[in-house]
């Protein structure tokens, strides 16, 4: 069973409506909003399915009817964003230097936001990262869409208040317009040159090394199923984000 220490329930339990009813209030009493979230986490650390919540906690069709609450009122993105920022004024988020990566998701069913591609229809997830690997937005759309034309929107996903001075991905952003773009606002894009790539036919870790220099590069694991919100339920698992270091090697 998954449970907030006190420390931790205290620091959040603010952002939530239900906390703030007051209790003179007639009619029946909602149930705790502290075991509600318990087994919304439990459900987004284990990726099964509502139904198969355990006993031990709130009927499902409760939990999913809050959660979607909480998701509409942007309950629970305010409280990762209060928590990013508590992370950052401590210094354990360094956001300086960022990475930026996607990966598709296939959703042959179709749906709400779901692009046609070449690979079926689905979803890109698209997430950004500090040097640690510690998301700082995760955000889902139209797999017909390119990753550069998704960068902005990513920053609307953006958990803390300043933007990185440097952001680095793969030869998929290398735009002059997104560059210019990016640099308006005080962000440096780092991307390896696709024509260059292309032209000599390098394998894909020799452009990245002579451009980024050694520098960390996020990747993320395949997602077998597909999300539909950007704090929404993946009906699996959350991608695990996975940095790796490619390092210079003499001639």
């Amino acid at each position: 069973m998954l449970r907030l220490s006190d420390e931790h329930w205290d620091r959040i339990r603010g952002h939530f409506p239900e906390e703030n009813v007051p209790d003179s209030r007639p009619g029946r009493k909602p149930i705790p909003t502290r075991r509600v979230l318990e087994a919304v986490l439990w459900i987004l650390n284990t990726g099964a399915q509502w139904y198969m919540l355990p006993q031990g906690y709130p009927n499902y069709k409760t939990v999913h009817r809050r959660f979607q609450q909480w998701c509409e009122k942007d309950v629970l993105r305010q409280v990762l964003t209060d928590l990013a920022n508590a992370l950052r004024d401590q210094g354990e988020i360094d956001e300086w230097e960022a990475f930026i990566d996607a990966t598709f998701a296939s959703a042959k069913g179709g749906g709400d936001a779901i692009g046609p591609t070449r690979r079926g229809k689905g979803v890109k997830i698209m997430a950004i990262v500090d040097r640690h690997g510690l998301p700082l937005s995760v955000s889902t759309h139209a797999a017909n869409h390119h990753e550069v034309t998704l960068v902005q929107l990513s920053f609307d996903f953006y958990m803390i208040e300043a933007k990185p001075e440097r952001l680095i991905g793969d030869k998929a952003y290398d735009s002059d317009e997104l560059d210019a773009r990016l640099e308006q606002q005080g962000v440096e894009m780092i991307a390896p040159h696709q024509s260059k790539a292309q032209d000599t036919g390098w394998p894909t870790a020799a452009p990245l090394r002579s451009t980024l220099a050694g520098r960390t590069l996020l990747r993320l694991a395949a997602m077998e199923t597909a999300a539909t919100r950007a704090l929404g339920v993946l009906r699996r698992k959350l991608p695990r984000l996975c940095p790796a270091r490619i390092h210079l090697h003499d001639a």
